[in-house]
């Protein structure tokens, strides 16, 4: 059993949950409040249907697109995702090593176990940075400066999490960054020996970007600071695209564009930070009616398919990206797992793609917006 049993990715999550500590896999698939946001998400999702056409030929089919003027071999990449290393010893890079096999983009997170160095590195330069604004900015900005000194030419400023949502499922386990381990997390790690032993002899994951910077970084320290003030500093500061990720509302779509932001990503962050927050799928056609059909717009959250990620191209997104799924991929089947889900969700689409009569994504028709 393992990377041969994932047809689908509940299969992922359901191997996951059996070989993660309960502290890891609550943390990997939690959300906020009672997780009233992830079901809304995943019921929108679920409602939203694909038109079947018949009688055309498309025996002839293909993923591929296009990225700020690059190619990817998928319409979906890589959502950044902290401390990735809990799922498995070296997740980070396994993700790196996707990217760079397919082309798209790898999300480095501000919290990822990997230096970002070594993982655009891995990537062959498929990595974008994916940067908090914390505390007094300090160090956001010093982060920022060392993307840019590592080569990235793509940062993703996420301005969701003004405060860190509350997860009860991760607060029931006293779950803390680094690790604060106490009886219930020795008992839960000990009732997961094979997690336990490979994680431990690798060593403890941690926070990688801020070993080099001589400060740790506290996951619940405010981010409330940042207004528009700050992304016109940070517009100035970064010469390469710029996406805003995490944005729901119309207005402030209007606005970011006006700014000189480079794309957004309509996102609510997994339904891990505001539990009342609406679908974002159902918000994505009125935001790209209101960018207009050119400007780029990508989309994150709830995703779990293929047949999803095209429910979201139709839908107003040009990108799409995975997160958690990938994660519980490489914990139930390492990176065979990983490039077993991978290869799943490329059918799933594929095979889709077919049904509804279309063989190129240049072929979508989107909605009005209205």
């Amino acid at each position: 059993m393992g990377a041969s049993a994932i047809h689908s990715a509940e299969d992922a999550r359901r191997l996951a949950r059996r070989r993660l500590p309960w502290m890891v896999f609550d943390y990997i698939d939690g959300a906020a409040g009672s997780e009233a946001g992830a079901s809304r998400t995943r019921a929108a999702l679920d409602a939203m249907t694909l038109r079947p056409r018949i009688l055309r030929d498309v025996s002839t089919r293909s993923l591929a697109t296009r990225v700020f003027g690059q190619p990817a071999d998928r319409p979906f990449g890589i959502a950044p995702m902290g401390m990735c290393n809990l799922s498995a010893p070296g997740a980070d890079l396994m993700l790196a090593r996707l990217a760079a096999q397919y082309g798209v983009p790898l999300g480095v997170s501000t919290v990822a176990s990997t230096p970002m160095e070594a993982l655009i590195e891995e990537a062959r330069g498929h990595a974008w940075f994916q940067l908090y604004f914390s505390g007094d900015g300090s160090g956001t900005f010093k982060l920022v400066d060392r993307a840019k000194a590592a080569g990235y030419k793509t940062l993703i400023l996420t301005v969701d999490v003004p405060e860190v949502g509350r997860r009860p499922r991760e607060l029931r386990h006293g779950f803390r960054m680094p690790f604060r381990i106490g009886p219930r997390q020795f008992l839960d790690f000990a009732l997961h020996p094979r997690w336990s032993i490979s994680t431990l002899l690798k060593g403890k994951p941690q926070m990688a970007n801020f070993l080099m910077e001589g400060f740790e970084f506290d996951r619940t320290e405010s981010r409330a600071k940042a207004d528009w003030d700050t992304l016109a500093r940070l517009r100035d500061r970064w010469p390469g695209k710029l996406v805003v990720k995490g944005v729901l509302d119309v207005e402030d779509a209007v606005a970011l564009k006006a700014a000189g932001v480079d794309a957004i990503q309509v996102s609510s962050h997994g339904a891990r930070q505001l539990e009342s927050a609406p679908a974002p799928i159902s918000v994505l056609p009125q935001i790209r009616a209101a960018v207009g059909d050119d400007y780029p717009l990508f989309y994150d959250s709830g995703l779990r398919s293929g047949e999803d990620a095209l429910k979201a191209l139709m839908a107003g997104a040009d990108f799409v990206f995975f997160g958690r799924i990938l994660q519980f991929a490489i914990a139930a089947g390492g990176e065979a797992g990983l490039h077993r889900l991978w290869a799943v969700l490329s059918e799933e689409m594929d095979i889709a793609m077919a049904q509804i009569g279309v063989s190129t994504l240049s072929e979508i028709q989107r909605p009005d917006g209205d």
